[in-house]
C-alpha cells in the first residue's frame, strides 16, 4: 500500500512594509514618470496611483496638498538631478568638462522627452512662483557650477552673463532638438553647443579683461587636437574675407 505525499504549502509571500521615504519616492518617481510623457495638467491623481499600484487615498496621504503638491515635488526632485548634470570633477580641460556635462542634460532632456517642458521650462497650467523659483534654482546653479570650472569665483558682471545666457541657450536647443524629432543626433548637439560656449567667452573676453584672463587660463588647457584647436583652425577660414574690418 503506497502513502500518500503529504501536500506541500507554498509558503506565505513576505510582505515589506514601505518605509514613509521609500513610499514617497515611489509616488514620486510615477509621478515623474507620468510628467515624462504628458504635460502635468493632463495627469491626474488617479493616475499617479495606478502608475504606483497603490491608492488614491494613499497618494493623498503624502501629498495632501493635492495635485499641485506632488507636481513641486516632482519638480524638486527632476531639478536636483539636473542640477548634477553640471557636477564634473575639476580634471581636464574646460571643453571635455562641458562635454560630459552635457552629455548628462541632454540623456535626461531624452528620457523625459515630451514632458521636459512642462516639467523645467513653464509653460503649464500648475505653474506658480514657487515652481518658477525651482527651475530659476536649476539654471543659477548649473551657471555656479560652469564659473567653478572657469576659476572664476568673482566673476566680472559680462562673464556672469555670458554663462548665464548660455544655459538659457542650452534649455533652448534643448526643446527645439526634442521639436525636431532628436536631430542632429545628441552628439552632434553637445559639440556644437561645447563650441558655442567657447565663442561666447572669447567674444566676452574681447572687451572685458577679467573674462579675458579667465580665457586665458581655459585655453591653456586645451589641446590641438580638441574642440577648442578645431574651433581655433576653423574660425579663420570663416573670417579671411573680413580683413577689410581690422
Amino acid at each position: 500500500m503506497t502513502s500518500e505525499a503529504a501536500p506541500t504549502t507554498r509558503a506565505p509571500r513576505a510582505y515589506r512594509r514601505l518605509s514613509v521615504e521609500e513610499r514617497r519616492r515611489q509616488l514620486l518617481t510615477a509621478a515623474l514618470s507620468l510628467f515624462a510623457q504628458r504635460v502635468p495638467e493632463d495627469v491626474s491623481l488617479d493616475d499617479v496611483a495606478e502608475a504606483a499600484g497603490v491608492s488614491r487615498p494613499l497618494v493623498y496621504r503624502y501629498f495632501p496638498g493635492g495635485k499641485q503638491q506632488l507636481y513641486e515635488a516632482a519638480l524638486r526632485s527632476a531639478a536636483e538631478e539636473l542640477e548634477q548634470c553640471f557636477a564634473e570633477p575639476a580634471v581636464g580641460p574646460l571643453t571635455q568638462r562641458l562635454g560630459r556635462a552635457l552629455d548628462r542634460y541632454l540623456a535626461f532632456v531624452d528620457g523625459h522627452d515630451a514632458g521636459f517642458s512642462a516639467l523645467l521650462q513653464g509653460g503649464s497650467v500648475v505653474e506658480t512662483s514657487r515652481t518658477t523659483a525651482i527651475v530659476d534654482g536649476v539654471r543659477r546653479a548649473a551657471a555656479e557650477h560652469i564659473l567653478d570650472h572657469l576659476d572664476a569665483p568673482e566673476p566680472s558682471p559680462r562673464l556672469r552673463m555670458t554663462v548665464r545666457m548660455w544655459i538659457t541657450s542650452v534649455e533652448a536647443a534643448s526643446l527645439i532638438w526634442l521639436d525636431e524629432g532628436k536631430r542632429p543626433p545628441a552628439g552632434e548637439l553637445r559639440d556644437w553647443l561645447v563650441e558655442q560656449f567657447m565663442t561666447c567667452l572669447v567674444t566676452a573676453a574681447g572687451s572685458d579683461a577679467p573674462s579675458a584672463a579667465v580665457v586665458r587660463r581655459a585655453l591653456a588647457m586645451e589641446s590641438a587636437e580638441g574642440p577648442a584647436g578645431v574651433l581655433a583652425r576653423r574660425l579663420p577660414a570663416v573670417l579671411a574675407d573680413a580683413a577689410h574690418l581690422l
